[in-house]
This record gives C-alpha cells, structure tokens and sequence, in this order.
C-alpha cells in the first residue's frame, strides 16, 4: 500500500512539474513578435528570434521575463533602446540621428538615375569613324598582302 500511495505522489509530481514547464501560448506568442522586431547585436542581419547567438538568447530569455513580470512591450523596447541604442530595432524611430538611414536609399537612387540620365544625355551621338591610314601603313599592308600572294 504504501507503495502504491509513494508511486502515485512521484507520478502526480512528475506530471505537475511538466504542466509547470508547458509555456503560456500567449506570452509565446508576445516574445515571438517582440523578438521578430529586435535585431541581433552580433549577427546584425537577424532578429533576435532567428539568432542563435548566445547574446541573442540572453536577450530572449530577458524579453520573456520581463514579459511575464507585467511588462508591456513598449517598456521592454523602450528598454532594449536605451540599453543598445536605435540600432536594436528593425523599424528606427525617424530622428535626426536616423534620417540618413531611412533617407540613404533614397538618395543613393536618386543620385544613380541622375547619374544615368546625364550619361544619357551628354553621350556622342555621332557614329564612329574610323581613321584614315597613312600612307606608310597601307604601303606595308599592300606589301604583306603581296608577299603572301607570291607563295602560295
């Protein structure tokens, strides 16, 4: 009997303890989409939920507790950016700070197409000519020519 009763307590243990570490569909969902908008400080090119860097699971981790501490996603980014600068956001606030990040591309376009119609329009339009030979160079010409003629 007491057997049984010590089996059912370390079952009834072992199944709280897996219902304990199943994750809350919602608080996975909320990290799955703050860490989508939050780049990689070492991959740069990644969010943090793509990265398997270890700064990037720490930071996971961190997104996930204060998630579960009450924290709003706002804090958390507002956090994540006075920690790591506006760089840690996929989507930069527009500032004077990040206006030639939002505004480079454009401008880097803008300078190209310039750069293409100008070309476009101030090219030579007038066929090309070939020069004339001299005088010298067509009698060596005809004299190679005549040599080749004369063997065969």
């Amino acid at each position: 009997m007491a057997r049984r009763f010590i089996g059912a307590t370390f079952i009834l243990l072992f199944a709280a303890t897996a219902l304990a570490a199943t994750p809350d569909p919602v608080l996975e969902a909320r990290v799955a989409k703050l860490t989508e908008e939050l780049r990689c400080l070492v991959c740069q090119n990644q969010s943090i939920a793509e990265s398997q860097a270890d700064l990037a699971t720490d930071l996971k981790r961190q997104v996930r507790e204060m998630l579960a501490a009450g924290k709003s996603d706002q804090e958390i980014r507002d956090y994540m950016v006075e920690r790591y600068g506006d760089f840690v956001l996929y989507d930069p606030p527009m500032k004077t700070q990040t206006l030639l990040l939002w505004l480079g591309p454009l401008l880097l376009m803008l300078g190209a197409l310039g750069t293409f119609f100008w070309r476009l329009h101030h090219r030579d339009n007038r066929p090309a000519t070939a020069a004339a030979p001299d005088e010298a160079a067509l009698a060596h010409a005809r004299a190679l020519l005549a040599g080749k003629e004369e063997q065969t």
